[in-house]
């Protein structure tokens, strides 16, 4: 029972580091058009600022990858969590636009070098049957914090504009703390074997090297997963207001609840899902789904409507993620920190690229950003039926 309470505890402690992270970055999205009005700075500069984070982590999330590899998770965990802080509390008392930048971008080498060792952190402590559950649990988290990250923001700019990031540098000051009492999971040995053969290499060669290794099939699907989610995310409060007409509490109805329905999914059902009927299976499934409910969206009913097909989304959504991690992870051998920033490396150009092309098809037509999405996904769900007949073919080759 001991032992089963201290398996428990690290993740407890990773899902709540990634939900007071995700949590800081959530708040911003509803506040920060008011707020960069002290700057007089409007919609461009918010543009630049997601952008700012996401490259950021695009850039430093293989970086973080091998220093895991190298000095273990705990440093690198811990480490990300004091950047989030001093990002935090930067832009909450930055009186200049160029300090937000700044503040953005170490927000995003926080979380490009530390959710590589989280993850890896969870591979090293899971076996194979456990792993999807854990990564469900780590998914689920992020999740969380993003959805309630936005409702927090909003109340607690009732008291300040500036209080939300104050709030959210004081919950990570908390969070940082208690990492300290997480142990190390990766042995020296491990460390020295990993920085012996470690190659400094470019984010381009890293990305032309990773097109040739028997993982790739699952970095395009994180890419993919990410777009989608972005893509869907970025245009949706303009989507429905242009729509519907609806106000910003009933937009923000709308998103917690699907969410909501998503976490659901990834704590109680993502593990039972992929026992009965395998990843690859869960993973096609849950790509048609989440195209269907694109589509659906271009259709104008109501309200309850609206709730059903973001509930859906969301929901099949919440099986990708975790899954494709899951596989990801089992391909990684003893590569779990490198291969978690090339992970989090494709995660941000899903990051960069989804909001950027979603915002300029929608300036085109309302409907655009969703149709290509859906689009994307049926032919991503192709590749994984033909990937998964590749195995299927080895396994009999094999026997």
């Amino acid at each position: 029972m001991e032992n089963s309470y201290f398996k428990k505890l690290p993740l407890f402690i990773l899902m709540i580091n990634l939900f007071i992270a995700l949590l800081g970055q959530g708040m911003v999205i509803p506040i920060l058009p008011e707020y960069l009005k002290q700057f007089n700075a409007a919609g461009s500069a918010a543009g630049y600022l997601v952008a700012a984070f996401g490259a950021a982590q695009f850039l430093f999330s293989p970086i973080g990858g091998r220093l895991s590899d190298r000095y273990g998770r705990k440093i690198m965990i811990f480490s990300g969590m004091i950047l989030t802080v001093i990002s935090d509390f930067i832009f909450a008392v930055s009186p200049y636009l160029m300090l937000l930048y700044i503040a953005r971008f170490i927000g995003g080498i926080g979380l490009g070098i530390m959710i590589p060792s989280v993850l890896a952190y969870v591979s090293d402590v899971t076996s194979k049957d456990t792993r999807a559950k854990g990564m469900g649990y780590l998914s689920a988290a992020m999740n969380l914090g993003m959805v309630l990250g936005p409702g927090i923001g909003g109340m607690i700019a009732n008291f300040g504009i500036r209080v939300p990031y104050f709030f959210a540098a004081a919950l990570g000051i908390a969070s940082t703390l208690l990492t300290l009492i997480l142990p190390e999971t990766l042995p020296i040995e491990k460390r020295t074997a990993s920085k012996g053969s470690e190659q400094q290499e470019s984010i381009v060669e890293q990305l032309v090297k990773s097109a040739h290794t028997s993982y790739f099939r699952y970095l395009i699907l994180i890419f993919i997963m990410t777009f989608g989610l972005v893509n869907y995310e970025t245009v949706y409060s303009l989507f429905v207001e242009h729509k519907y007409g609806f106000t910003t509490q009933q937009v923000s109805v709308l998103i917690t609840l699907g969410a909501a329905i998503g976490i659901i999914v990834q704590v109680w059902l993502i593990d039972k899902v992929i026992k009965r009927y395998g990843e690859y299976k869960t993973i096609r499934f849950s790509l048609v789904m989440a195209a269907i409910a694109l589509v659906l969206m271009l259709l104008k009913v109501n309200f309850i409507y609206l709730i059903l097909v973001s509930s859906v989304f969301f929901t099949f959504n919440s099986l990708l993620r975790p899954t494709v991690n899951t596989m990801l992870s089992k391909e990684a051998g003893d590569q779990q920190g490198f291969v978690s920033g090339l992970n989090n490396m494709y995660t941000s150009l899903g990051n960069i690229i989804g909001p950027i092309l979603a915002g300029n098809l929608f300036d085109k037509q309302i409907n655009l950003p969703y149709i290509l999405g859906a689009f994307i996904l049926l032919i991503t769900t192709c590749l994984v039926r033909k990937e998964s007949k590749m195995q299927n073919n080895e396994v009999i080759i094999n026997e």
